[in-house]
C-alpha cells in the first residue's frame, strides 16, 4: 500500500509517497521530493520549477533531521536517462541507490529541468524541437512532415542544470543539517556533478563518476549568444537503446536481456508524454556543455573517483584517463572495469562498481588505493 503526503513551503514542495522496494532482506523505502527552484534555463527562465528529487532509505529512516553515518549521498544522471532510471533499477540487485542505502547512506537522486518527473519546459511538447532526422519517426501519425523548430535554440544548458543542482545540494544540506554532500555521477553527470563540485568545493566532499564526459578543450564560459539549434530536443526509441548499447557488448553475457527490459521500462514510465509518441520514446533536452575543462579541473582538490568501462563507445577510456591526467585533486583514483559498457551499472559487473563507490565514499579509498589506476573484474 502507498500512502501519499504533502508538506508546501514558499521555497520547497514535498510530495512523498513511500514503498517497501528490494529484495535483500532489508526494507527500503523510496520519498519522492519536489524541490522548488527559480529556473534559469533559456526555455524556462524565471519562473518556477520543480525538480524531481529520490530519496532511498531504510524503513524508519528517511526524512530524518540528522545525517546517516555514511554521509548523504546525491546521484547526478547523465545526457539522457533521469536518474531514477540510472540509478534505482527494480531488478534484482541493480539499484545502485539501494545498494548505497543499505550501508548506511543517505541517498538521494535528481532531475534536471526537462528530464524524468521534473518540470518540462513547453518547447519539450512540440516534436518539431527534435532534429530533422528524428522527426521522421513521428511522420505522418504525429506531425504531417519535417518542420521547423519553434524553440531554435537550447532548452536548458550546463549553467542551468548547475543552477538546479545547486538548489537541491542546499535543500540537502538543510534537510540533513551538513555542510557537505558527496556527488556520484554518470556521463553528462561529470560536467554537471564535477563542473558543480569545482565552483562549490565547500558544499561537495567527495565524487564519484561512471565515464564522466570530459573534453579538455571545451569552453569555459557559455557562448554569448547562445548558439542556434536545429534540434534542441532529442528523443531515444526502444530501437535506439538497443542499438547503442549492443555495439558496446564486448563480452560474453555482458548485460542480461531481463535487466535492459526493466530499465527500458522504467524509461518510458518516467516521460509519459514522450511514451504514446510514435514508436514510444524517452525526450530530453540537448545540453550544450562548457566549464568543465582543463583549466577547471585542474584547480580542483575534492577526492575524485572516476571509472572508465573497457567497452565503452560513448565516452572513450581515453577521455576519462585525460581527466585523470588534468585533475588537481591529490586524492584520485580512476578504475578499469573489465566486461563493461558506458552502462556499466545494468551490467554483470555492476556490483564491482557498486563496491567501489562504497570504499570511496566511506574511506576515499579502494582495495587500499587512494590514487592511480585500478583494474577490476580482469
Amino acid at each position: 500500500m502507498r500512502r501519499y503526503f504533502w508538506s508546501l513551503s514558499p521555497l520547497v514542495l514535498v510530495a512523498a509517497a513511500c514503498a517497501t522496494i528490494g529484495d535483500h532482506g532489508s526494507s527500503l523505502v523510496t520519498v519522492d521530493h519536489y524541490v522548488r527552484v527559480k529556473s534559469t534555463a533559456p526555455a524556462f527562465a524565471g519562473r518556477d520549477a520543480l525538480i524531481y528529487v529520490r530519496e532511498v532509505a531504510l524503513a524508519g529512516a528517511a526524512s530524518r533531521s540528522d545525517p546517516a553515518p555514511g554521509g548523504v549521498v546525491l546521484f547526478v544522471h547523465g545526457a539522457g536517462t533521469p536518474a531514477e532510471v540510472t540509478f534505482d533499477v527494480p531488478h534484482k540487485d541493480y539499484s545502485w541507490m539501494a545498494y548505497l542505502a543499505k550501508e548506511g547512506f543517505d541517498v538521494f537522486s535528481m532531475d534536471m529541468t526537462g528530464y524524468g518527473r521534473s518540470t518540462r519546459p513547453p518547447a519539450m511538447n512540440d516534436p518539431c524541437n527534435f532534429s530533422k532526422a528524428q522527426q521522421a519517426q513521428f511522420v505522418p501519425n504525429l506531425i504531417p512532415a519535417p518542420c521547423a523548430p519553434s524553440h531554435p535554440s537550447p532548452i536548458t544548458t550546463m549553467d542551468s542544470d548547475w543552477n538546479d543542482i545547486g538548489a537541491v545540494v542546499d535543500h540537502l544540506r538543510a534537510l540533513r543539517r551538513v555542510d557537505r554532500v558527496s556527488i556520484v555521477g554518470w556521463s553528462q553527470g561529470g560536467p554537471r556533478g564535477g563542473g558543480y563540485a569545482a565552483r562549490n568545493p565547500a558544499k561537495v566532499a567527495r565524487l564519484v563518476m561512471l565515464a564522466p564526459a570530459y573534453t579538455r578543450a571545451s569552453p569555459l564560459e557559455a557562448p554569448n549568444p547562445l548558439p542556434p539549434s536545429s534540434g534542441p530536443m532529442t528523443a531515444q526509441s526502444l530501437a535506439d537503446f538497443k542499438a547503442n548499447w549492443d555495439r558496446q557488448v564486448g563480452c560474453s553475457e555482458q548485460y542480461e536481456p531481463a535487466a535492459s527490459a526493466v530499465v527500458w521500462t522504467e524509461m518510458l514510465a518516467s516521460d509519459p508524454v514522450g511514451a504514446t509518441w510514435g514508436p514510444g520514446v524517452r525526450r530530453a533536452p540537448q545540453v550544450p556543455t562548457w566549464g568543465f575543462n582543463q583549466a577547471v579541473v585542474a584547480k580542483m582538490q575534492t577526492p575524485f573517483l572516476m571509472v572508465t568501462g573497457a567497452h565503452d563507445k560513448q565516452v572513450a577510456p581515453e577521455r576519462v584517463r585525460d581527466l585523470y591526467a588534468d585533475l588537481g585533486s591529490k586524492q584520485k583514483l580512476i578504475i578499469d572495469l573489465a566486461c563493461s559498457s558506458h552502462n556499466a551499472m545494468w551490467e554483470k559487473n555492476h556490483l564491482l562498481l557498486f563496491r567501489a563507490s562504497l570504499e570511496w565514499l566511506k574511506d576515499g579509498k579502494v582495495n587500499g588505493a587512494s590514487e592511480g589506476e585500478l583494474k577490476l573484474g580482469y
